[in-house]
């Protein structure tokens, strides 16, 4: 009971709650943008301060080639499991979502952490951006593929133009930027960026997540029953790609919290990179199920019981 008491998690509660009962609560658009940078910076810096004690050592590039893996077989494996029960496109698009990474899923699994005293590596938020982007690049270059095979002209919006996108995408940018003046101000650069992007992570977070909560409430709507295949594989993907994370991370002898984190993003979807990248660059793929999949199930499930059990598993077959 503890844990489902987190005042984070009770925010985003109340958001979903407030969304249902369609109050006219909200935060405004550029709010909760600065919301999500202060967050990114905010972990970014943590990173980068940690990286400054521990280096580059064995563990840290263990972690990080064990990511290039997950975020390499995810969406191939999900577009192996879908071809034969959803359309081409559609497969590609979900194939994109649940093989990227949500940012958010990763910076609430970071304080639970935290909360719990289990400590993890700066490394890690490194790792989230290099998950995120080869599911994207991976489904433009399948859609082209299916394109050609359909006899259909090829999309407008050109591999190159995609791929500098994907590596240059603000998100990514501002997130490597900020561990890297982590790493290189050290201990009097923490000092100095503390009391704002420190101390008030956990309240920044709340309010991010009563954002989110809100959200989540007002696309449930967009969901339809109708493709039970996709549904399926949105509620039992998470649990595959999770074990996949521990398999490897157990393979490779990294730390619990390192596993638990790595096995978060392995378990979640992106409802903003993968979404504001496919509407242009795979059209044909219904932004329903990858973007309403993504956000109103894969999210709310593994904010509120995925990342406890990704913790419990890292601690059990993990060393401290």
């Amino acid at each position: 009971m503890p844990k489902l008491l987190d005042p984070t998690l009770l925010f985003f509660a109340f958001g979903m709650v407030a969304g249902l009962a369609r109050s006219n609560l909200e935060i405004p658009a550029q709010a909760s943008k600065m919301l999500a940078q202060l967050m990114l910076i905010s972990l970014g810096l943590k990173g980068g301060f940690a990286l400054a004690h521990s280096g580059f050592g064995p563990e840290v590039l263990a972690g990080l080639g064990c990511a290039l893996f997950l975020a390499t077989a995810i969406p191939v494996l999900g577009y192996l499991s879908l071809r034969r029960f959803l359309p081409v496109f559609d497969t590609i698009g979900l194939a994109a979502g649940f093989g990227s990474v949500s940012a958010v899923a990763f910076i609430a699994a970071t304080q639970r952490l935290e909360d719990a005293g289990l400590a993890f590596g700066g490394h890690l938020s490194a790792a989230m951006a290099i998950m995120e982007s080869p599911a994207i690049v991976l489904a433009v270059v399948a859609a082209g593929f299916a394109r050609r095979r359909g006899g259909q002209d090829a999309t407008s919006v050109g591999p190159g133009k995609i791929l500098h996108e994907s590596l240059t995408d603000g998100t990514q940018m501002l997130l490597l930027g900020a561990m890297l003046i982590g790493y290189l101000s050290g201990d009097a650069g923490k000092a100095m960026l503390q009391p704002v992007f420190l101390d008030l992570f956990k309240c920044i977070l709340a309010l991010f997540l009563l954002d989110m909560g809100l959200l989540v409430a007002r696309n449930l709507g967009k969901l339809s029953l109708d493709q039970k295949p996709a549904l399926v594989y949105a509620l039992v993907a998470p649990l595959v790609h999770a074990a996949l994370a521990l398999a490897c991370c157990r393979a490779l002898g990294l730390r619990a919290g390192d596993g638990a984190l790595l096995m978060t993003l392995a378990a979640s979807a992106s409802f903003i990179a993968v979404p504001a990248v496919l509407r242009h660059a795979v059209p044909e793929a219904s932004p329903t199920l990858y973007f309403g999949l993504a956000i109103a199930v894969n999210f709310p499930l593994n904010l509120l019981f995925g990342i406890p059990l990704w913790i419990e598993l890292a601690r059990r077959y993990l060393a401290p």
